[in-house]
């Protein structure tokens, strides 16, 4: 074998090790939580840990896995670092990786039914296509049921924030004569059925939104910031 033919093999060995290197860092369960929590806006690693009941030192490793596959960046606030995907086709990314799951895979099916709770699949739901028809008709309320400063980081436009541990209290501000659709992060985000089912103990007319702000985020559409 030549040295031209030795150089290509080796280049192609380099370049598919760089493909694995975005893979290795997809290959862990906490990591993928980590890009979703990122894809509905910056956080610190503070922030991060608490709501994976991480400790600090732990988030940090991985997210540095993260950063050297280059899927996250960072940015430095006083004695904080923040970050915040890359960009939105790594939102794209984490969206692709569970549709194929979910495609290939009945165990995903099985562990949502068990995450989301019984009656999951009785909670009517309506895509984006039929959202935004909804919308343009002025026939809904479009629901985003996320903590606060998740909503602030990036929204749905013409968005209503009422997080979902507030909506009982809060009920005086849904109205009875609209449809309500709710939405939270993603597609195996259960704050939005949470959410349907307290409305729909009401008596409102509440749907789920099929996607979050994830695949919303992915598929290019505006995403809009600032507080209710």
């Amino acid at each position: 074998m030549n040295s031209g033919t030795d150089g290509r093999e080796a280049g192609r060995a380099e370049l598919w090790g760089e493909f694995a290197r975005v893979g290795k860092a997809l290959g862990s369960g906490t990591r993928l939580q980590m890009l979703d929590l990122l894809a509905q806006g910056e956080r610190s690693v503070e922030s991060l840990a608490q709501p994976l009941g991480l400790g600090v030192s732990t988030a940090s490793a991985h997210l540095q896995t993260l950063k050297r596959a280059q899927l996250v960046r960072t940015r430095r606030v006083k004695n904080h670092v923040i970050y915040t995907l890359a960009g939105d086709d790594v939102a794209a990314l984490l969206s692709l990786v569970q549709k194929v799951a979910g495609t290939h895979l009945a165990e995903v099916e099985r562990a949502w039914q068990n995450f989301a709770g019984p009656g999951q699949g009785e909670i009517e739901e309506v895509d984006r296509a039929e959202l935004l028809a909804r919308l343009d008709q002025g026939s809904a309320l479009v629901l985003d049921v996320r903590p606060e400063g998740e909503f602030a980081a990036g929204h749905l436009p013409g968005a209503v924030s009422i997080p979902v541990d507030e909506l009982t209290r809060r009920l005086d501000e849904v109205p009875e004569d609209t449809d309500i659709v709710a939405y939270c992060r993603g597609d195996y985000c259960v704050m939005a059925v949470d959410a349907v089912r307290v409305l729909r103990s009401h008596g409102r007319r509440a749907y789920r939104l099929n996607e979050g702000l994830l695949e919303w985020r992915a598929s290019g559409r505006p995403v809009h910031t600032g507080s209710a």
